[in-house]
């Protein structure tokens, strides 16, 4: 296993192991309180069970969209269809300046409009909108672009 790949599943195993284990004692409590047999200690308890479940699916769905988008973005780099930010002006903190990232998004939006329903000008498009700090557009563009490489990949299998 390369070191890179080390530095980002060590830290995610730790935060979902102990996150898990967050959910167990989150689950006990729960059930103590139903237990407990009063209308509130049951009422607490119910709500207090609700909690691991929803943790457990936003865990899960985030990573999953984390491995669709690291998918996605293999392809790219492997096409060498990546967005070029190393010579764009930056700002102390190392986010890109501001209106070199729009004009970014201007070009990226420009490739998206003459090509809109592939995936790769999809994923551009969100990393666009990342770099110009939208990122609630960025993770919805996104999620179309994950959707449309299905789409191609089933294609080209014949599923």
């Amino acid at each position: 296993m390369s070191r890179n790949l080390l530095k980002v599943l060590v830290p995610i195993t730790f935060i979902v192991v102990a996150l898990g284990f967050y959910f167990f004692l989150l689950g006990s409590t729960g059930i103590d309180l139903i237990r407990s047999g009063g209308v509130a200690g049951i009422g607490l308890g119910i709500g207090v069970l609700l909690l691991p479940i929803v943790g457990a699916w936003i865990v899960y769905a985030s990573l999953r969209a984390g491995l669709q988008h690291q998918h996605l973005a293999r392809r790219i780099h492997e096409e060498g269809l990546d967005l070029d930010v190393s010579d764009l002006p930056r700002l102390p903190s190392g986010r890109i300046d501001r209106d070199a990232a729009d004009a970014l998004f201007a070009s990226v939006k420009q490739e998206w409009e003459a090509d809109p329903d592939n995936w790769r000008t999809y994923y551009r498009l969100a990393r666009a909108y990342d770099y110009a700090g939208d990122r609630g557009r960025a993770r919805e563009t996104m999620r179309r672009a994950v959707a449309l490489e299905k789409l191609e990949r089933d294609g080209r299998t014949g599923a």
